[in-house]
This record gives structure tokens, C-alpha cells and sequence, in this order.
């Protein structure tokens, strides 16, 4: 009877939950036809918002990848997870042993889910972030056979639902570049094959750079424009992935009952968005198809943060706790190695669930995100915090004294180098390439007239109320998430 009485209890978190699959592109900016871009193929991802939720106003935690992972995994920002920056090689950062008791893979697992990943993890350590199984990504950059992996687990003949992370390496940056333009610097290809090539049985869509739109904080160059028609390229590709992954579902019979998110770790890699704390390091794609919400072609302008997903997907599959900020039941924590720190104890999200929003156009009380940056590789020490409102956000950048660090492919990008050996007065978007990298500590903007980021209030007098009310406001947030660099507001 106890044994019974145990499976009804828990039959509800089986075939009455969704699968859930979490694709999350690597470095894509919301640059898609359903986010009203006038050239680039995203037919898939097109499909998808109209059938589901296109959320316009979503946004990383930190434009770096494996912080922002963490931060997607956990519901924690990445100061208090503990992932302060990149988790290979040398950079070494790992998330506290303390994240298990809500990661969400572990979540999931603990509810009876078969919980699956595939390509980009770039998060540690394992005891954190385990899934059941790693499928093998056969193909490289060629994202949509990676789709042929996943099919046993949506075939599976299994009574419980599946998760899949299916998180691609496109459309980052890679080793590569078209060498054969006259110009000396040569752009990077992204990830795509050399030109008048494909990847076997999938068709390249090639795009001009003469036709790309170039944003407004970007430099309008030949240089610019190559890259930008690679990054559509690597985009369109991806977009392929996700159209081969839905085909999949469909041909297994899973697709109606598959909860799908797409989103991406952060904004292009290209300097002025990737590492910074400016919308286009952090805005991002964000569509949701719940197969129980019947209503698609939504748009919602909720502003959401990446710390949301994980307590909205355990949401999803009957995990969460009314209040909205809890899982049912904490998980243990592995026992810390000898001297070894397990980090505070964790108890709630930072993010709370969007679920209810799905299918509807209300964003009443969303109306405000954090975000908190402090490494990319391990020589970038550029501690940064921001908070954003419906009109306005403030950056506060505590090692403002020092010269801006980039990233290493950030600084090797054709777009930046070519105007920076213009000189340090050379445009750079709305910029200059010395007041990108020479940054005050505040910056204050008005987004609604100036989206570009480019017209800072902090000093000016008519703005002192507003900037006082959101430092204040940007400390208790920080005081709210265990943010360590709260100390700095005392001597700094």
C-alpha cells in the first residue's frame, strides 16, 4: 500500500508533465524574423513564436558564457553561485557545491525525468550539473545532424518525461577566417564552412554584406558588414538545428507534449555587446511553446532575466512551491572535499516563474532586471553591475579606473581592430574607441531616447534624483542576491 500510494502521489509528475527541451544558442542576439528582422532566414524559429510566446524584453544575468549557464541552470545569479567567470582551462571557475540543492537538471532528475545534454556545457562541476546522459554532437558545427543523437531519447519507450539541454556552439566565434577578401584584416566565419562550401546535407544560406543592417553600436565598415553577413550565416544554420530538432519530435510523437524554450547564453560576439553589461551583450531571444496553452503568436514585453528559467521550468513540471521562488523539496549537498568551501547554504531562486505569462500579453510587476558581471576569461577582471527599468538603467562599473579588458577574440575581431588603429578618437558605433574603453564608474541611459547607449546622464544635475533612487535600488538588489561586491558600495 505505501508502495502504491507512493506512485499515485508521484504519477503527476510523469506523462502529465511536459518534456522539456531547453535550446540555448551560443552569442545570438534577438536577430530573427519574428523579432522584425528585415533579411535574415529563421523560418524555424518563426514557426515557433508563432505557435507559442515571443518575449521581447528578455535578458542574460552576465554576457559571459559559462557565468550566464550557471546562472540558467541554477536560478542564481553567478555572484552567488560562485561561477564567477569561465570554468576551462586555466580560468578554473566552478559554481559552490551549495547550487546542487536546486540545479535543474537535479531538480528534474529528483521528479522523474530523464534528463539528457548535448554540444556546449561549459559549466562545472559535475556534482552541480549532472544529466543522466551526454549525447554525442557528430558533426561539429554542423548543428542539425546533431539531432540524429537525440532521437533514441525521444523514442525511448519510457513512462517518464525527458529534458534535453540542447545548447549549440554556434554562433560563437571560431578559429577561422575568410581569407580571401582584399581587405588585411579578414572576418571571422562563425563557425561556417569555407565559402562555396556546405556541411553534408545541410544547405548554407549566404548573405551579402552590402544588405546587412548594421546596429547602431557597431562601426558601419567594410570590415563590420563581413563579419555581420558570417554571424547571419552561423545564425541561419543554428535556426536549421532547431527546425531538424521540432521534425524529430514530431516524428516520435513527442511534440505535443514538449515544453520548448529557446534562448540564448547572451548577445554577439562582437565588442560593445559580448562581456559588457549594454543591451547587446544582454538582450536576447527568448520563445516559449507550452503544448498546453493553445494560444500562440503571443508577444509579451515582461522584462525577464535568465534567473527565471530554471524555477519557471520546475514550475512546468509541478516542482515548484506556490510562493514561486522555492523547489518542492531541496536537494541534498555533496560533501565537500577537505578544505574545500560548499558556499552559503540555498534555500530560493533569484528568478521566479514566467509560466503564468505564457499566452498572454500581461507583464504587470515585470519590470525590472539585474545584471552582475565580474570575469570572462581570468585576466578580465572588470567587475560590473546594472540594473534596468522600463526606461532607464544604471551600470555601475567598480573597477573604473582601469582600461576596459577584452576578451581575446573580441580583440582580434576585424570590426574592432579596424577602427582601432584608427586611433583612439576613431568611431566606434556611437562611440569613440577610447570612451569604450575608458568607462566611467557610473553610466546612466535613457532608453527610450537614447537605445544606443550612447548619451550617459550620470553627471548631469537634472538626472541626480533618478540616479540616487537606482543606486539605491541596484544595492538592496545586490543585499537581495548574496552579491558579494556589495562591499564595494562602503569603500568605493
Amino acid at each position: 500500500m505505501k508502495i502504491l500510494l507512493a506512485l499515485l502521489l508521484f504519477s503527476p509528475f510523469l506523462r502529465a508533465a511536459p518534456n522539456i527541451v531547453l535550446f540555448v544558442t551560443d552569442d545570438q542576439s534577438p536577430i530573427a524574423g519574428c523579432y522584425g528582422s528585415p533579411l535574415i532566414e529563421t523560418p524555424h524559429l518563426d514557426a515557433l513564436a508563432a505557435e507559442g510566446t515571443l518575449f521581447t524584453q528578455a535578458y542574460a544575468t552576465t554576457a559571459s558564457c559559462s557565468a550566464s549557464r550557471s546562472v540558467i541552470l541554477t536560478g542564481l545569479h553567478n555572484h552567488a553561485n560562485g561561477l564567477y567567470g569561465h570554468t576551462h582551462d586555466y580560468h578554473k571557475f566552478e559554481s559552490f557545491l551549495s547550487s546542487a540543492a536546486v540545479s535543474l537538471p537535479l531538480q528534474l532528475k529528483a521528479l522523474g525525468y530523464r534528463t539528457a545534454h548535448i554540444g556546449k556545457l561549459h559549466v562545472a562541476p559535475q556534482a552541480v550539473y549532472h544529466f543522466d546522459q551526454y549525447l554525442p554532437k557528430k558533426g561539429g558545427h554542423n548543428t542539425p545532424q546533431w539531432v540524429e543523437s537525440c532521437r533514441p531519447l525521444f523514442e525511448e519507450d519510457s513512462d517518464a518525461p525527458f529534458f534535453l539541454a540542447f545548447w549549440t556552439q554556434d554562433p560563437h566565434r571560431s578559429g577561422q577566417v575568410v581569407s580571401d577578401v582584399p581587405e588585411k584584416l579578414k572576418p571571422n566565419r562563425f563557425g561556417n564552412p569555407a565559402p562555396g562550401e556546405s556541411y553534408p546535407g545541410t544547405e548554407e544560406v549566404i548573405y551579402d554584406p552590402a544588405e546587412v543592417p548594421v546596429p547602431a553600436f557597431l562601426p558601419d565598415t567594410i570590415e563590420c558588414r563581413r563579419e555581420l553577413a558570417q554571424y547571419y550565416q552561423s545564425v541561419t544554420r543554428t535556426d536549421k538545428a532547431l527546425g531538424a530538432l521540432v521534425q524529430a519530435l514530431k516524428d516520435a510523437g513527442e511534440y505535443d507534449k514538449t515544453l520548448i524554450l529557446f534562448t540564448a547564453d547572451h548577445g554577439m560576439a562582437f565588442p560593445g555587446a559580448k562581456t559588457t553589461v549594454y543591451e547587446a551583450g544582454l538582450h536576447v531571444p527568448f520563445v516559449v511553446r507550452d503544448p498546453r496553452v493553445k494560444k500562440g503568436g503571443v508577444q509579451n514585453a515582461a522584462l525577464l532575466s535568465h534567473a527565471d528559467i530554471t524555477p519557471s521550468l520546475l514550475d512546468a513540471a509541478g516542482g515548484l512551491r506556490e510562493d514561486q521562488k522555492t523547489p518542492r523539496q531541496l536537494l541534498p549537498v555533496p560533501k565537500p572535499g577537505k578544505g574545500e568551501n560548499p558556499g552559503r547554504k540555498v534555500t530560493s531562486y533569484h528568478g521566479r516563474s514566467w509560466l503564468g505569462l505564457v499566452g498572454t500579453s500581461e507583464d504587470e510587476g515585470w519590470d525590472e532586471v539585474m545584471a552582475s558581471h565580474t570575469f570572462h576569461e581570468i585576466q578580465m577582471y572588470y567587475p560590473m553591475r546594472a540594473l534596468r527599468d522600463r526606461r532607464y538603467k544604471l551600470i555601475w562599473n567598480l573597477a573604473a579606473p582601469l582600461p576596459y579588458p577584452f576578451a581575446s577574440d573580441l580583440w582580434a575581431a576585424s570590426t574592432w581592430q579596424a577602427q582601432y588603429q584608427k586611433g583612439p578618437q576613431a568611431p566606434y558605433g556611437q562611440r569613440t574607441v577610447d570612451s569604450y574603453i575608458q568607462r566611467p564608474a557610473f553610466e546612466l541611459y535613457d532608453l527610450q531616447e537614447d537605445p544606443a547607449e550612447s548619451r550617459n546622464l550620470a553627471q548631469d544635475p537634472a538626472h541626480r534624483e533618478r540616479l540616487d533612487s537606482l543606486k539605491a535600488r541596484l544595492k538592496a538588489a545586490q543585499e537581495n542576491t548574496a552579491d558579494p561586491w556589495v562591499l564595494k558600495w562602503r569603500y568605493e
